[in-house]
C-alpha cells in the first residue's frame, strides 16, 4: 500500500517519558475522529485537536509508494548532522490517528534500517505487533481498544472521561498533559492540581513548544 504522510522531519521528542530525545517525527494524515476542517470541529468527536494533519503538503510529507521508500527517506532525516555514532534511532509516528496507515510492512521495513518504532496513537484502533513504545491519548466519548502500552497520556481538563475506568488498564505510565488552547492557563492549573490530588500520575508538558521545536 501507499501511506499519505503529512510531515517528516528531525527534531527533539517534545512529551512523555521519551521527550528530549533526538527523534524522526512521522505524522500520517488523516483521524478518525475528526476531519481535520475547522468547519467540522464542533460536531467531531474530538473537538481540540490543536495539530494540522490534513493533506500532504508538510515538511518532508507526501504520498510515498511503498513501506520502503517511506522507511528510507525517514532514515534519511535521522542521518542529518550527525558528529558521532551511537544510540538507537528513534521514529516517532502520530497523526491524526497513525493506526489508519501504520502496517506491519512498514514497521518490518523501519527495523530493517535499525529503528526503534514509538506510537501515539487514540487508542480506538489496536496497534499491530512490532511496536516499541505505545502512547494512547484517549478523547472522552470514544471507545479505546488499545488498554495496554507504556504511557497512558490524558489531555486534561475532559468532561465526561472516566478517569477511574482509564486507571484500571495496563499502562506503564500515566501522564497528565494540560491541554492547549484559549484556556490554556487554566488547563494547567487543573492538571497540577489533578496531578497533587492524584499521585499515580505525572505532569506532562509540551516543551517542543516551549523550546521553539516542532
Amino acid at each position: 500500500m501507499s501511506y499519505a504522510v503529512k510531515e517528516m522531519f528531525l527534531t527533539l521528542q517534545g512529551e512523555g517519558l521519551q521527550a528530549g530525545m533526538r527523534a524522526v517525527f512521522l505524522r500520517f494524515a488523516g483521524c478518525n475522529l475528526w476531519s481535520g476542517r475547522e468547519e467540522d470541529r464542533a460536531t467531531a468527536e474530538c473537538q481540540f485537536c490543536d495539530t494540522d494533519f490534513v493533506g500532504m503538503d508538510g515538511e518532508g510529507g507526501g504520498r510515498f509508494a511503498d513501506a520502503d521508500a517511506l522507511a528510507d527517506r525517514a532514515w534519511a532525516f535521522w542521518a542529518q548532522n550527525l558528529a558521532e555514532e551511537g544510540g538507537i534511532p528513534l521514529v516517532v509516528i502520530t497523526g491524526g490517528e497513525p493506526m489508519l496507515q501504520l502496517d506491519a510492512p512498514l514497521v518490518a521495513a523501519l527495523k530493517a534500517r535499525g529503528f526503534r518504532i514509538a506510537i501515539e496513537t487514540n487508542g480506538t484502533i489496536p496497534v499491530i505487533d512490532g511496536v516499541d513504545w505505545i502512547c494512547v491519548s484517549p478523547k472522552a466519548g470514544t471507545t479505546v481498544v488499545q488498554r495496554r502500552g507504556d504511557e497512558l497520556k490524558m489531555v486534561w481538563p475532559q468532561p465526561g472521561l472516566d478517569v477511574r475506568d482509564i486507571e484500571g488498564w495496563d499502562f506503564g505510565h500515566w501522564l497528565v498533559q494540560p491541554m492547549d488552547g484559549v484556556n490554556a492557563d487554566a488547563a494547567r492549573l487543573a492538571a497540577i492540581r489533578f496531578v497533587l490530588e492524584h499521585p499515580r500520575w505525572r505532569l506532562s508538558l509540551q516543551n517542543h513548544k516551549m523550546l521553539g521545536l516542532r
